[in-house]
């Protein structure tokens, strides 16, 4: 996140002396990308933030995937994977389930009302979809506020909690990188601004507003990372909390976007899936398609075209509203398609044809374009409708 954001007190100087009222001395961390080559911040910490007492394996979430062989279109039924009763004892990070991955991102869902165990995830960015409920997710630079139709956006390493909040479970969809994830580049001019064409802002971006300050001995955090055969984990115990931040700035922190904020570009015709594009990582795309006008052309087509995306999976998560192509598949919300390369695909039987005449898709949902093949992941198997590759044809074999 290429623009500068300031919190609590820090020095006049980078990587000069700061202390306190007592004359004690702050420790200043930098948390940067690509070695010091990239966006960066620095944090100022009460205690070292370096110092740990304990080290121990921490077994991390089922990650094993299984090749979507033979080749087909998948519906997965994600609200199926959490039933009411097991909301109060799942928490946001340890309790995800793995629907789909490959090599360069993973998909993954969660119904949590428990509070979360601090987590740093080493492996790469995430973003995390408020699909409902609410949570406080407290960071090492502060707190953020998460809603309904919110995209929290983590960079890697950075230490956090997800603290649902309200009556009802907090909904979570996660897209998880091995790499990092900013805006498109095509939205941004040279010096990292957000352009005129583009469909939002640093206005619509909400970071931590001061540090947490919070105190404490012998705080665990779980930690993902890279290792042996892959990812794995390890959990952390730090002599001191983590959370003893007294300032930061710098242009890399986290951060939440509403889906709401996103402002639609429409055409006389139909627009293909990048206009619709809001963030990108190494060998994927996210794309959100939010309530909106549509073709304005007398012999338009609304809803999209047959296609084929050759060099891509196309996975969509229904998160609002009647998603007019896939009426009679099934598909509802909470739902996810997975449309793999090497296969063509487009609107259900009859949403071609019904869709003539329209002028506004009251719908939501967010896909994620990989330039890997997706395998399903333990989560994706269970949820999934045996019956929707065949709905094209008017049938239903399980």
């Amino acid at each position: 996140m290429a623009h500068y954001r300031r919190a609590g007190d820090v020095p006049p100087k980078r990587h000069t002396q700061h202390r306190d009222g007592a004359d004690r001395l702050y420790y200043e961390e930098l948390m940067g990308e690509e070695g010091f080559s990239s966006d960066s911040s620095l944090l100022y910490h009460r205690e070292i933030p370096s110092a740990i007492v304990d080290s121990q394996v921490w077994e991390t979430p089922d990650a094993a995937t299984t090749p979507n062989h033979p080749l087909k279109p998948r519906h997965l039924k994600l609200h199926e994977l959490f039933p009411k009763d097991t909301w109060a004892d799942t928490d946001a990070v340890t309790g995800r389930r793995l629907v789909l991955g490959n090599a360069d991102v993973r998909l993954s869902y969660v119904a949590a009302a428990a509070d979360s165990p601090l987590y740093r995830n080493a492996t790469g960015d995430e973003i995390v979809y408020v699909e409902s409920g609410t949570a406080t997710v407290e960071t090492v630079f502060g707190a953020l506020e998460a809603k309904e139709g919110d995209y929290v956006v983590i960079p890697t390493s950075t230490t956090h909690r997800w603290l649902p909040t309200g009556d009802q479970p907090l909904r979570a969809y996660a897209i998880e990188a091995t790499g990092h994830i900013a805006p498109p580049k095509r939205y941004l001019s040279r010096y990292g601004q957000f352009l005129e064409n583009a469909p939002y802002c640093e206005r619509d971006l909400h970071g931590p507003d001061e540090p947490l300050q919070a105190e404490g001995t012998d705080v665990e955090v779980l930690v993902k990372h890279r290792g042996p055969g892959g990812i794995t984990g390890t959990k952390l115990t730090y002599a001191r909390h983590p959370f003893d931040v007294v300032g930061w700035d710098g242009c890399l922190y986290p951060f939440t976007f509403s889906v709401h904020d996103f402002e639609p570009i429409t055409g006389r015709v139909h627009q293909p899936p990048p206009v619709h594009q809001v963030f990108e990582g190494h060998n994927f795309v996210v794309c959100n398609f939010v309530p909106r006008k549509v073709d304005y052309h007398p012999l338009s087509i609304p809803v999209p075209y047959y296609h084929s995306n050759v060099d891509s999976d196309e996975v969509m998560f229904y998160c609002g509203g009647n998603y007019e192509a896939r009426k009679g598949s099934g598909i509802g919300q909470g739902s996810v398609s997975v449309h793999p390369g090497g296969l063509a695909h487009g609107p259900q039987p009859g949403a071609y044809e019904r869709s003539i005449g329209a002028e506004f898709f009251d719908e939501l949902a967010v896909m994620v374009d990989t330039f890997r093949p997706l395998e399903l992941g333990e989560g994706g198997v269970a949820a999934e409708d045996p019956g929707y590759a065949w709905t094209w044809a008017g049938r239903r074999l399980g």
